[in-house]
Parts: structure tokens; sequence; C-alpha cells
């Protein structure tokens, strides 16, 4: 929907998968959060936001993938009071069920490892993203209704 309105779209994801594959890691959830969490230790939690600030460029841009405070303490010091945080919520249940249609190598496959998951990406403050965001979408129903709401709030932003 973002790229049918004209914005660019950078995967914070992306840039962590890149890494673990450069690395030679297997593309797994338990080895690529792994590594993105030894990173976040070793050099500060807001080090995947700073390895994706050189692919940002232009004024529409959609970051996807910020997962904690310290993330967006990067962002907000390169864009001030342009950037909006715009926060997707659907239930660890219906997240699961989509991860299995979707068939991304790194996807939990289980329930207990989206919950897993989920603790792990609440530890790195996620929960504070998504409680201080600017704006926030609930995915619970259907495609064509989550498309609607992400038109209105992107229209909303600009135009």
């Amino acid at each position: 929907m973002a790229k049918n309105l004209g914005f660019s779209i950078v995967r914070m994801g992306d840039v962590v998968r890149e890494e673990a594959q450069r690395r030679g890691l297997p593309i797994t959830d338990g080895a690529v959060g792994g590594m993105a969490t030894a990173e976040r230790e070793a050099h500060g939690f807001g080090i995947w936001a700073e390895r994706t600030l050189p692919r940002i460029h232009g004024d529409r841009v959609v970051v996807d993938g910020l997962r904690g405070g310290a993330e967006l303490d990067v962002f907000r010091k390169a864009f001030g009071e342009a950037l909006v945080v715009l926060a997707v919520h659907a239930s660890p249940k219906t997240r699961h069920e989509r991860m299995l249609l979707r068939k991304r190598l790194d996807d939990a496959i289980t329930i207990e490892a989206v919950r897993a998951r989920d603790l792990r990406e609440l530890s790195w403050g996620l929960g504070e993203v998504i409680a201080t965001a600017d704006i926030m979408l609930v995915n619970e129903s259907t495609l064509d209704e989550f498309r609607r709401q992400a038109r209105v709030a992107l229209e909303r932003l600009h135009g």
C-alpha cells in the first residue's frame, strides 16, 4: 500500500538478514534473532537503526521493523519532528497463522516460537515503541480491511 502511494520501503529486517547471511548463519528465527540480540548487546540497542540509516533517502519513506526505544532514538535524532511512528499490531495467534502462510525462512513455526520471539522483541523495547506510536493500526481482519486502514493513515501523513 505504501508503495502504491509513492513511498519507498526500507526493511530493517533485510539489514539483519543480510548480516546473518554475510556471517554464513542459517536464516532461521533462532539464528537471526540470536545474532540480532548479540549485536544489540555488543554495539548498543540502536545498532540496527544505525545500520539502516544509509538506506533511507527522500521524504516519503516507510521504515519497517522498528523494534525498540533505542532504535527510535536513532531515527528521532536523524529525522526530528518529521518522524511519524505507525505501529501495526496483531495477536500472536493471527501473526502465527500469517507466518505459516508466508513461509519466510526466519519465521517462527510454532505458536510457542511466536511467543518466544515476542518476549525477545519486548526485551528490546518493542512495547515502548507500540505504546508511544503516533498512529496505531490493529491488523486482525482481512487484508483488504488492513489495506484500507493503511491507505487512510498514510494519506493522512502525506496526502
